[in-house]
């Protein structure tokens, strides 16, 4: 399955990765306004690409702290999906669907901000692709531009190699989901293959989606080492306990 197709099947359910999608969303965007505004200094209502954005969460929390958001994603399902929460929250976001990979030529203008959240860039598979896609941030951001990266601790992950996340029970508007993981690591956990289980009741009634992709297990050396050959300076992690965020963010500046 390729990672379009992934997106674009989980476009409906991918709220249920979070506890509460709709608390998540202001609650995320308060976090990246925060951290933004705290490397950049106070901002005005400032421009912001989120190249990897899916269903909207970061993008639409942004929105909702004042910025001038555009958000782009490779799964057009995902952003169809987005231009409806967008609605719902009563915001205005110029979605878009683009590749990451191809950010410099598929995205027009240049930005303050360039974001890409909830482990996005671990799918490109390759160094090259990799500096694709930082090249093609470094290329959106205005001169003192930053970039904010978040991926899983896969600096802890590739040592414990886990099998599988532990199953969710998500009991909304009359249904019922179970909702877990499985990962099959590479002999060497360098990557792995992630496959989603969707379980659900409705009127007594189980169904069951599947889907699958793969992750490189990205090392933070590996990130920093792409980000420094695209131009970025100032390179800096931001751990869990600092920032209130579920994932490492990293940030650097294009000067």
């Amino acid at each position: 399955m390729t990672t379009e197709a992934f997106y674009d099947e989980l476009a409906d359910d991918y709220h249920l990765n979070y506890h509460d999608w709709r608390e998540a969303v202001p609650r995320q965007g308060r976090v990246l306004a925060t951290l933004i505004r705290s490397v950049q200094g106070p901002l005005p209502p400032a421009s912001i690409l989120d190249c990897t954005c899916g269903i909207g969460t970061q993008a639409i929390g942004l929105a909702l702290e004042g910025f001038d958001v555009t958000g782009t994603d490779l799964s057009a399902r995902s952003i169809e999906r987005a231009r409806r929460e967008a609605a719902a929250f009563g915001v205005g976001v110029a979605f878009g669907v683009a590749d990451v990979r191809n950010l410099a030529t598929a995205v027009p203008g240049a930005f303050e901000v360039v974001i890409s959240c909830d482990n996005s860039l671990p799918h490109l598979l390759t160094e090259a692709e990799l500096l694709q896609a930082t090249s093609g941030m470094y290329a959106k951001l205005r001169p003192g531009g930053l970039v904010v990266i978040g991926i899983r601790d896969y600096d802890r992950l590739r040592v414990e190699r886990p099998r599988f996340t532990p199953p969710q029970v998500i009991e909304r508007d009359g249904e019922r989901t179970v909702l877990f993981q499985l990962w099959d690591w590479t002999g060497d956990g360098s990557a792995y293959d992630l496959t989603m289980f969707r379980h659900r009741e409705r009127d007594g009634e189980w169904s069951t989606a599947i889907g699958t992709t793969t992750y490189r297990a990205l090392l933070r050396s590996d990130l920093e080492r792409a980000l420094t050959l695209a131009g970025f300076q100032n390179i800096r992690w931001h751990e869990l306990e600092e920032i209130g965020h579920h994932q490492p963010l990293v940030t650097a500046r294009r000067e």
